[in-house]
């Protein structure tokens, strides 16, 4: 991401699809339930990793991400992106939400977002996406990722 400081211009906010990115903003209610929706229809053990004060703060997360698509439409560039969620994976982590989680909400937003833009808009949403999939799926490596482990490997490493 450029960064002022070290020389470089700010991103431009015209530089991509700002008109798109205003879509995206204008309907972030009902992309958000629409995005939570699919994910737990994608992936039903979200529930079981989460009770109802987890599903609503995954539904408040679902218009963080939708703002930082959004930003990355309008701007035309996915460091933005890219850099929230890495940030984002510490938040996700402390709250010992899945990274396999967050990954299907990505995946609703993408089949949500279907709705409010035209197809060939499409693309820098699913370039966005495909950024932030990929910094959650390297973040799900790390251990201490609330997934369900393998027991035989768990019993190895315990020595019993």
């Amino acid at each position: 991401m450029s960064h002022p400081a070290l020389g470089l211009p700010p991103l431009d906010p015209n530089a991509g699809l700002p008109a798109a990115a205003a879509r995206l903003r204008a309907a972030r209610e009902r992309l958000g339930s629409r995005t939570l929706e699919i994910a737990l229809a994608l992936d039903p053990t979200i529930t079981i990793h989460n009770d109802e004060t987890g599903i609503r703060l995954l539904l408040r997360d679902t218009g963080i991400l939708i703002d930082e698509v959004a930003d990355s439409v309008a701007t035309g560039s996915v460091a933005a992106i890219h850099s929230w969620a890495e940030q984002a994976s510490v938040i996700y982590r402390r709250r010992r939400v899945p990274m396999d989680n967050v990954i299907a909400l990505c995946e609703g937003l993408r089949e949500a977002s279907r709705a409010v833009l035209a197809p060939a808009e499409r693309a820098p949403v699913d370039a966005a996406l495909d950024t932030a999939i990929e910094r959650f799926r390297w973040q799900r490596r790390i251990a201490g990722d609330a997934r369900k482990r393998n027991r035989i490997l768990q019993l190895l490493y315990k020595g019993a």
